[in-house]
């Protein structure tokens, strides 16, 4: 039991507590592993687990809107504060910090140039702003924080890029799949076999959507960037 732990969740005033095994919740944190039930211990919710009080069924469905115990444990590991180690702590903190900049790199260009920002230059800006990176809290969630903390760094837009392609008829159906990855939004088959068609997808995907198309068909597909 030296792996044991007790992970909590504090929702409208009150306290919900599991016993779960340190190692599991951290792959069930990262999702390693997918079942919520795996790094539970002891299937009871606790008002005070070191106390051994439990939390009442009704206080339960009224915080979680479900009695589920694999619901339950799932919100308190996802949302709670689960007890790890240092080392967990900043791997935990590197792959959300990863997460969070390519959110960032796909969704955004910079203001100045139109241009999609690399990687790098996004952990950099990061760093410079000394921005603290929150564990356990979704990534997403922490996007619009963290660039309005590192807009004076590197100014950052959030745009959707609108283009107008055309494909030549001997590479048509081989690009159609490509183009429903990355946002068709209309298509327009020629008399000629050629595919006019228009995407939608975020901006910081224009190099990436332009250098797979151009790849295809060789250098022969035409792009036009609709204002």
């Amino acid at each position: 039991m030296s792996k044991t732990v007790v992970a909590k969740y504090s929702h409208m005033g009150e306290e919900f507590e599991i016993f779960v095994d340190s190692d599991l919740a951290y792959d069930f944190i990262t999702g390693k592993i997918t079942d919520p039930m795996k790094p539970l211990q002891a299937e009871e919710i606790f008002k005070d687990a070191n106390k051994g009080e439990r939390q009442s069924q009704d206080k339960i469905t009224k915080v979680f809107n479900t009695a589920d115990i694999a619901k339950v444990t799932e919100i308190i590991l996802k949302k709670g504060e689960v007890p790890i180690t240092t080392e967990q702590r900043h791997r935990l903190i590197e792959e959300k910090r990863k997460q969070i900049v390519n959110i960032i790199a796909v969704n955004s260009i910079d203001p100045r140039t139109n241009a999609p920002h690399t990687p790098q230059r996004i952990e950099s800006a990061i760093e410079q702003a000394k921005v603290s990176i929150e564990p356990f809290k979704n990534a997403s969630e922490q996007v619009e924080n963290i660039i309005k903390k590192i807009n004076s760094i590197l100014p950052i837009k959030f745009a959707t890029a609108k283009v107008e392609v055309q494909i030549p008829a001997s590479y048509a159906n081989r690009c159609y799949g490509i183009l429903k990855h990355y946002g068709l939004k209309g298509e327009e088959w020629q008399s000629n076999g050629s595919l006019k068609a228009k995407l939608e997808f975020p901006a910081g995907l224009r190099d990436e959507v332009f250098d797979k198309l151009n790849s295809m068909t060789k250098g022969e597909v035409q792009i036009k960037t609709e204002s």
